[in-house]
């Protein structure tokens, strides 16, 4: 409860007008008779407890209720008659059932037949108060007495009713407001869960745009690096036929032009794509017949049944092989062949091997460690990638053959895709 004094003010006021009418009851009645001959100071002392009751009913309710008992037996003890002020208790059985903790609400409610029990034993029992035998008014009895001798059990229902209506008022604004609260709590707890699925939704949507723009980055890496290494090989070959072959100079330069508008398509056709994979153009055997054409000695070899392939199986086999002959014109000595072997054994097997020239005291032997691409690259670390991705694997090391060292490639790619 919120100790600002405007939220208590209206209460304090209620308890001061009830505090004056109280004052006006007590100067107004002549109490010069009494059991202890204490005169109007019992009612007045019972005016004031009653008006810090009222007081308090919203601010401290326990203490409220304790007040009210403390007020009872001040009567009890007295044999002050029942003041019309008192009909204010009702204010603060409403407000212990409104404000008050759980213990308050407990304890209050069970006041209520209590208080009800006792105000009848305080009418009925001169054994329970034999101070207040003599000032009791047979009148008051005989009028009791005249509805049945048994009048005792309706007296208490009605004073339960009188205390217990605004109890019950109290209670159901009490239940109400954290209905209300509940609902608003179920409300915000909603819009939580709103926002979340929206933000994951968008953490979804902006992953999608990155694995996309990831794919994109490989697809233009593998076409641009294929189709430029190629070109590159072919124009090297051309500056030595200027002078001796024009025909072959010729036929390699229109190698060169039908190799760049292949790339440019491409590279077109891997921007036009967003959904799925990137189409290319041609098989597995156009890339190594455009390495041959670029003027590369390719040996070929193909063992088993090929099989057809889906269409993302199809994309990373021929992106693998594509990037394997990349790095093989790049990096490979040109006075070699470039081997390529394509096995169908349950899945396809593709290796690539071509001869390197190596520094001294290399170990041949041990699998080459990728390192992370360079910012904007991809090489070996996208062709592992691609492959992991379908549940493929990638090989890569250095070997001493007869021939000399040479850098071996091999990728497995299963001829089904696998269910994600």
């Amino acid at each position: 409860m919120t100790r600002d004094w405007r939220q208590w003010a209206p209460d304090a006021g209620i308890g001061a007008a009830i505090l004056f009418l109280g004052l006006v009851e007590a100067f107004s009645t002549d109490y010069s008779y009494g059991y202890d001959g204490t005169g109007r100071m019992p009612v007045i002392l019972v005016a004031l407890t009653m008006a810090a009751a009222v007081s308090l009913s919203r601010l401290l309710p326990g203490a409220a209720l304790a007040l009210i008992w403390a007020m009872g037996a001040i009567q009890l003890i007295t044999g002050t008659r029942v003041l019309l002020v008192e009909f204010a208790v009702a204010i603060v059985a409403f407000g212990t059932a409104r404000w008050g903790s759980t213990a308050v609400l407990w304890l209050s409610g069970l006041s209520v037949p209590a208080a009800a029990v006792v105000g009848v034993a305080f009418v009925t029992f001169d054994a329970v108060f034999p101070l207040l035998a003599g000032s009791r008014s047979r009148n008051v009895l005989d009028a009791a007495y005249s509805f049945g001798d048994t009048w005792q059990v309706g007296a208490v229902l009605i004073g339960m009713f009188a205390l217990g209506a605004p109890w019950l008022a109290g209670l159901a604004l009490r239940l109400g407001v954290r209905a209300q609260a509940s609902k608003v709590s179920q409300a915000a707890a909603e819009a939580d869960a709103e926002r979340a699925v929206h933000e994951t939704e968008q953490a979804l949507e902006i992953a999608r745009l990155r694995e996309e723009q990831t794919r994109l980055a490989r697809d233009v890496h593998d076409v641009v690096g294929h189709s430029l290494a190629v070109i590159l090989a072919q124009a090297e070959s051309a500056q030595f036929l200027a002078d001796t072959d024009t025909q072959k100079l010729k036929k390699t330069m229109a190698t060169i032009a039908t190799s760049a508008r292949s790339s440019l398509q491409d590279v077109r056709q891997v921007l036009a794509t967003t959904q799925g994979p990137a189409v290319h153009q041609g098989g597995l055997d156009s890339l190594v017949d455009g390495v041959r054409g670029s003027g590369h000695e390719v040996l070929s070899t193909e063992v088993g049944s090929p099989q057809p392939l889906p269409p993302e199986l199809d994309v990373v086999a021929f992106r693998v092989l594509q990037e394997m002959l990349t790095n093989a014109i790049k990096h490979g000595r040109r006075d070699t062949p470039v081997s390529v072997e394509r096995h169908w054994e349950g899945e396809l097997r593709i290796e690539v091997r071509n001869a390197i020239e190596v520094a001294a005291g290399a170990d041949l032997t041990q699998p080459i460690q990728v390192r992370p691409p360079e910012p904007g690259g991809q090489g070996l670390d996208g062709m592992r990638r691609r492959l992991e991705s379908v549940g493929g694997r990638l090989d890569v090391r250095r070997r001493e053959e007869a021939v000399g060292p040479t850098f071996t490639a091999t990728a497995w790619v299963p001829v089904r895709a696998v269910a994600p």
